[in-house]
């Protein structure tokens, strides 16, 4: 490191979901720390999505009456991935993220359990959410409470370089300003909190190849940055095939629909009048399956009651308020629209009962009722699951096994708890593993400090 190099305890690279809670958990502990920001606004991943973080036995589900708990929360992220996701990340990340959400709420952070439906594979109601239920809420709460308990963050700040000495032991960062000079600062302990590599189309193209042509709805500060690194420095990868698709993105306005509208009676259809695949799977795989239609679209259909569901959730409405629901006040102005015959559509919709059990293996609990109602989606890339390998305490892995000694990382820039497939997502993890891992993240550093 250059000489005179200002030091800070800890330096946290990203002030996501992820970046912002280690800082809060440092900050709890009395530790200084710095989060270097490549925005000029903390936004990232967490400020595009709903903003809905699974946790299970905290303050506000007790207080509810939810009956539910982190072995039974891990044995749902765990059938999720078919036995791939890592046992010891499920297990960190499911009791971290209690501890999170219980201190946020403790430091003001307002918090409600979304009610009337259950996300696929979730057996409890678990998500919590902010009253506003947008990522961009979640995020403004999670700065705010950062920086009110002493937590500094510095904006439009790109980190370039990682120095360390010759035992792996990180000495600091080099971080370019929006000048491009390169300024330094040492630390005790560094933590990726940073990114992962949707938005590396290259990175994209090799690694996922099914998802090379989908649109990347995803942050693009996601360049694959901490693989690279992680790279060059001989550490350990692991599940880069895992990620979070979304089989409804609305097109052309460009945005996010809630799968509530799935799970509570609506369904897909492509140009055929033809449904696809059990919608009730999740909306993560839900996203190939849409990418493998005619025109690589298709068309979410529901009724009345839904739409009541659809327009609690603000995403929804923007979109709405943008022009993405079409009204069709009988079957043939449906198949109009969707351009298909209607006696295809009518099969679609006759299939479509109270307690019929479909050849995917849905199993309907109404039938829908015109008038019908239909927002025309795509299916889109939202973040990756895999990146740098960790141990229980998210400290960074060398090739052969032994931790850095005090490199950790978290969230989008280390390996999640999805497994190594589309198929692996479970509603939520994403979050679970951002604020989960950060708040893990966020424990070990302040022990190695304190220990040093």
């Amino acid at each position: 490191m250059p000489e005179e190099t200002p030091v800070v305890p800890a330096v946290i690279v990203g002030a996501g979901a992820c970046g912002l809670t280690s800082a809060i958990r440092l900050r709890e502990a009395g530790i200084d720390c710095l989060l270097l920001e490549r925005d000029s606004v903390p936004s990232g991943s967490t400020a595009l999505s709903s903003g809905f973080i699974p946790a299970a036995e905290t303050r506000l589900q007790r207080e509810l009456n939810i009956e539910d708990s982190q072995a039974l929360f891990a044995e749902d992220v765990t059938e999720k991935t078919h036995g791939q996701a890592a046992p010891h990340l499920v297990q960190a990340y499911t009791r971290g993220v209690t501890g999170a959400v219980d201190t946020l709420e403790r430091l003001g952070v307002k918090f409600e359990i979304l009610d009337g439906f259950l996300y696929p594979g979730h057996r409890a109601r678990r998500m919590h959410t902010t009253p506003e239920r947008t990522g961009a809420a979640l995020m403004a709460c999670l700065e705010r409470t950062a920086t009110t308990a002493g937590a500094d963050v510095l904006v439009e700040s790109i980190v370039r370089e990682l120095w360390l000495d010759e035992d792996d032991r990180v000495l600091g960062v080099g971080y370019a300003s929006p000048d491009g000079a390169i300024a330094h600062v040492a630390c005790e302990v560094l933590i990726l909190a940073c990114n992962g590599f949707g938005g590396n189309a290259a990175m994209v193209r090799e690694l996922l190849p099914v998802m090379g042509d989908a649109t990347f709805a995803g942050h693009t500060g996601n360049d694959g940055s901490a693989i690279a690194w992680g790279t060059a420095l001989k550490a350990q990868m692991a599940d880069l095939g895992g990620y979070q698709g979304h089989g409804s993105w609305i097109t052309p306005q460009g945005a996010l629909m809630t799968w509530a509208v799935m799970m509570e009676g609506g369904v897909q259809i492509n140009a055929r009048g033809e449904r696809f695949q059990n919608e009730n799977n999740g909306y993560s795989e839900a996203a190939t399956g849409v990418l493998a239609q005619p025109g690589t679209i298709a068309w979410n259909v529901f009724d009345e009651p839904v739409l009541a569901l659809a327009r609690t959730f603000p995403d929804y409405m923007e979109a709405e308020k943008a022009g993405a629901l079409r009204r069709a006040d009988d079957v043939a102005a449906l198949a109009a629209l969707i351009g298909c015959e209607v006696a295809a559509i009518q099969r679609t919709l006759d299939g479509i009962a109270a307690g019929a059990t479909d050849s995917f293996g849905r199993t309907f609990k109404r039938s829908l009722q015109a008038p019908y109602y239909a927002v025309k989606v795509t299916g889109a890339l939202f973040h990756t699951q895999g990146g740098l390998n960790v141990d229980a305490d998210c400290r960074v892995l060398r090739e052969e096994g032994s931790p850095f000694p005090n490199l950790l990382a978290a969230g989008g820039a280390a390996r999640g708890v999805s497994g190594n497939e589309v198929w692996g997502y479970l509603s939520g993890n994403g979050l679970l593993s951002a604020v989960g891992g950060g708040w893990v993240a966020g424990g070990t550093a302040a022990t190695q400090i304190q220990d040093a």
